[in-house]
Parts: C-alpha cells; structure tokens; sequence
C-alpha cells in the first residue's frame, strides 16, 4: 500500500455520520479509547494532519470530520501492538510493511462491526482517499493480493482460518 500526496478525492464517510459511541465501544474492546477533538482544533498524533486520526498511546484522537476509514486505520495500527509497546506510540506506530498491509485488512474488517459502515464502504474511502494497490483498488488487494497479510492477522489471532475477524471477548 502507498498513500499518494494528495488530497482526498470524492466524499467518504466521517466519524460525524455515524455513531460516536458506537465506534468508542468497538475501539474500548480492543483496550482503546476514543476522543474527540473539537472541531477546528488540531488532532494530536496526526500522522497525514488534520482531518486524519491521530494516535498516542492508547488513545485514538478524531474529530467529526475525520475519515472513519482513517480512524479505524490508526486504530489498527494500536490493536496490532502488543500492549507494552502502545503507551510508547506518538502519530507514527510502525515502519513495518507487513504490518501496514495487515492493518489495511483489519480496518476494513473492522468496518462490518460498525453500524452504518462495512467493509465495502471503508475500501471504495481507502481508494476515494488516495491509497494505491498493485492490483487497482483496495477491494481487488483485500481479495486477491494479500495472503501474506490475512496470514499475518491470523497467526497474531486477529482472524480465523476462514479470514474471519476475532472480536476480543468471543470465541
């Protein structure tokens, strides 16, 4: 995956369309908390800047219009770490490529545990946003280029054997 230096293009879904609790309490299952930022204020640990999330420690900073793509994003990149290596997270989680491409799964797996949104809605953002895949688009990558991400997540228990999301707390 490879973020392009531009802007986003076409609308994506923002934090303020859907539920704030109900992404609060999908990040708090995984031992995250989710602030919100005021509007016009900066986002701390902003990693692309404003609107994008930030992260530092286990906190994910959004405001209403930031991506819901993008704060599920970082996120993941939170959820991944074990937790002794969060607290030391400030905006950038990972120099790892193969840990940003399992997280490139993981946000979109997390996207159908959160009301409102779905898997297909965030991969059409990630490619509204900016992001690049050798195959063309984030949905051909998630389907047909990423087996060595799907076996990342899943020896770390993040799927099943069936690419199957684990929530944290179900079996």
């Amino acid at each position: 995956m490879i973020r392009q230096d531009t802007p986003p293009s076409g609308n994506v879904l923002l934090l303020r369309d859907i539920a704030f609790d109900d992404a609060a309490t999908l990040l708090a299952s995984y031992g995250l908390q989710l602030h919100r930022v005021e509007d016009g204020t900066p986002i701390p640990g902003s990693y692309w800047g404003e609107p994008e999330a930030g992260i530092v420690g286990t906190r994910v900073h959004a405001r209403g219009d930031t991506p819901v793509h993008s704060l599920l994003h970082e996120a993941c990149h939170l959820i991944v770490l074990p937790d002794d290596r969060r607290q030391a997270v400030h905006t950038d989680a990972t120099d790892s490529v193969e840990e940003e491409d399992a997280v490139c799964l993981l946000q979109a797996l997390l996207g159908d545990a959160l009301p409102g949104v779905g898997r297909n809605r965030v991969l059409a953002d990630m490619d509204a946003w900016g992001y690049t895949f050798r195959l063309g688009s984030a949905r051909a990558y998630f389907e047909r280029d990423a087996d060595a991400a799907w076996e990342w997540l899943r020896e770390r228990g993040f799927v099943d054997a069936r690419r199957d999301l684990r929530l944290p707390g179900r079996a």
